[in-house]
């Protein structure tokens, strides 16, 4: 399989096709990590757990959200400040979690989430300092215009929201931040002599300096000759720079097929590199997907076909399918440029017996 063209980033979906969906993208030129979604979190090592940045929660049903315990239990007593992005009311299910615990023993350099609910026109932050025992405290809000909610020097992060049953569920999209692209034949055509100028360029892209300032270039005479001139670095990027859209992962579940969850997913994921999307029925079940708020096979599909990825990850199948799983891969029509990954039906740990248990004396 060709390697996914991701410069910065490295998704791995920590979950069987059956399991509890979880979605790690390591953003490798810092070392750190967001996560999207938090059901089962056990089979995560805890160095993986403290390196996360911010956490994106698609909705608070128990499979999506009740690794937060597992989540709070190895990084509460880091001394840091984790951000957690979730829809309407999640500030809410984050306070009856951590008021379910007692905290008689908090140390001043405990942790702090700082929790953002995604509203369609706001977004409403509240703070929970773990040096005071995690009381939700809110911290105001802003506006929200268009769809980014969260960036660091690699990615952006935008969310839309979709309808599960009545209740808000989020869909994301995480985009890398753009690399310094140049085309050689741009670069001929404008008249230009590649040299030190690039270098400075490129430096001052990484930078983001190329507003507001020139930059000194080269370039070719009509007499055969060589100048030199300003030019708006800005102008000249996007003079010279390679046609290329950054690599994306888009993450949809819980939207059932309804006109509007599917324009939705068409506004904020169409020509994503990745793809996470549920598939929790099968074609012969689509009664079942519908009266769930689910989507069948028939209906990724459609949609894949629709939005162009260039890889489909399909997941969330429903546990009905327990040793069937294999079969959702034979009824995917994708477009012949998007490529099929395929999950193992389980990938956490299975329970363990009692004859397995140590046995005592």
């Amino acid at each position: 399989m060709k390697r996914l063209p991701f410069r910065y980033l490295e998704p791995t979906f920590c979950a069987g096709l059956l399991d509890d969906p979880v979605l790690l993208v390591n953003v490798r030129p810092l070392g750190r990590a967001i996560l999207v979604d938090c059901g089962q979190l056990h089979h995560l090592a805890k160095r993986v757990l403290k390196s996360l940045d911010a956490i994106f929660i698609t909705h608070a049903h128990m499979d999506h959200f009740m690794g937060f315990d597992t989540l709070v239990r190895h990084i509460h007593v880091s001394p840091r400040t984790v951000q957690l992005f979730g829809p309407a009311g999640i500030a809410g299910k984050v306070t009856a979690k951590l008021a379910g615990y007692d905290w008689n023993l908090t140390e001043s350099y405990w942790c702090t989430f700082r929790v953002h609910e995604v509203h369609p026109d706001r977004i409403i932050h509240f703070t929970f300092p773990g040096a005071q025992g995690f009381p939700c405290l809110p911290e105001g809000e802003t506006p929200r215009a268009g769809t980014e909610i969260y960036r660091n020097p690699f990615l952006t992060v935008d969310a839309a929201i979709c309808d599960h049953n009545a209740i808000p569920t989020l869909a994301f999209r995480i985009t890398e931040r753009p690399s310094f692209w140049i085309d050689g034949e741009k670069i001929a055509a404008e008249g230009l002599v590649p040299g030190e100028w690039l270098r400075e360029l490129k430096s001052r892209f990484y930078r983001g300096e190329l507003y507001g300032r020139t930059i000194t270039v080269s370039c070719r005479t009509a007499a055969g000759g060589v100048e030199e001139r300003s030019v708006h670095g800005r102008e000249l990027f996007e003079a010279i720079r390679r046609d290329q859209e950054p690599a994306g992962i888009g993450y949809l579940t819980d939207i059932g097929a309804s006109a509007g969850n599917l324009a939705t997913a068409r506004r904020l994921l169409t020509g994503v590199t990745l793809l996470a999307c549920e598939c929790s029925f099968l074609a012969a079940d689509r009664d079942k997907a519908r009266t769930s708020h689910h989507l069948c096979t028939t209906d990724v599909s459609a949609l894949a076909r629709e939005l162009r990825p260039g890889w489909l990850l399909p997941m969330h199948l429903s546990k009905s399918y327990n040793t069937k799983g294999h079969l959702i891969y034979d009824e995917l029509a994708l477009a012949p440029e998007t490529r099929l990954l395929r999950l193992p039906e389980h990938l956490t740990p299975r329970p363990l017996l009692p004859a397995e248990f140590p046995k005592l004396g």
